[in-house]
């Protein structure tokens, strides 16, 4: 067929054509990649300006990018006359089977990008989460890693930190300390508040507002209990627990009170 053409025919039957197609093609994808590169720029300044986690500002952009550069692609071909349709149908069923065996991924991508969002906590947080609890030391796309008091590395899949509860210790500049002494039924009562008082009042760490709160809270089967609820910093809440406890053993065996442990009695028969 080409054979019987004359080199203007086959010019303005073939060259002319393809060859405007190539150079439309080629400048939908030159200017269309400059656009994206453009528009993900802008999108990425926006983000930084709203001051959003570096890890999200990157992630969102480079996703960004890569879809608006297939849209670009896309363009392209179809001014080649490449019949599109199939290929987004294509695409579409090789993501859904790809978006099923990355279930599990996938779901952790979802609660990277909300714990990233809405930062129920951020680096440097003492949290519970996922059933770890640790201090956070970064939030990625997929997971969460913290280090626990005894300096272990814990890395817990981001959706099992979303989709349980979240106790950030660190969320609040105080925390109250919650402490229960016994007494033995035999003290003074009057003199263990006010040796509990004295101890209380001389940590320095203790804050005073919220005032301390020191009560009998239970008279219980061998002791009876006092609720002793001091409020410092989040920071001391460890230091002042183990302090006060120690303090407070040494100030009643020093004055004579009784701290009740269980005891058991065992009776044995006798024998003739």
């Amino acid at each position: 067929m080409l054979e019987n053409l004359d080199f203007a025919e086959l010019l303005h039957t073939y060259v002319i054509p393809w060859g405007t197609r190539i150079v439309l093609a080629l400048a939908i994808f030159y200017v269309g990649r400059m656009v994206v590169s453009a528009v993900a720029g802008w999108v990425e300044k926006f983000m930084r300006a709203r001051r959003m986690d570096e890890v999200l500002v990157k992630f969102l952009t480079a996703i960004l990018h890569w879809v608006l550069l297939l849209f670009v692609i896309i363009a392209a071909l179809s001014q080649l006359g490449i019949d599109t349709t199939s290929m987004v149908a294509l695409l579409g069923a090789a993501g859904l089977a790809i978006g099923l065996s990355l279930q599990s991924s996938l779901s952790n991508l979802a609660a990277g990008v909300l714990l990233i969002i809405f930062r129920p906590f951020t680096k440097g947080n003492f949290v519970e989460a996922g059933g770890a609890m640790g201090v956070v030391e970064a939030i990625s796309i997929f997971t969460t890693t913290l280090t626990t008091p005894d300096n272990k590395e814990v890395i817990v899949p981001n959706s099992a930190v979303l989709g349980n509860n979240i106790v950030n210790y660190s969320a609040r500049p105080t925390r109250r300390v919650d402490l229960v002494f016994g007494v033995s039924y035999g003290d003074d009562l009057r003199k263990a508040k006010q040796l509990l008082e004295e101890i209380i009042a001389a940590d320095a760490r203790v804050l005073s507002d919220p005032a301390p709160t020191i009560v009998v809270g239970e008279l219980a089967d061998s002791s009876v209990n006092f609720l002793v609820r001091p409020w410092v910093k989040s920071e001391d809440y460890w230091a002042v627990y183990w302090d006060t406890t120690e303090s407070v053993k040494l100030k009643f065996d020093e004055a004579g009170i009784t701290i009740p442990f269980p005891q058991m009695d065992v009776h044995t028969p006798e024998r003739d």
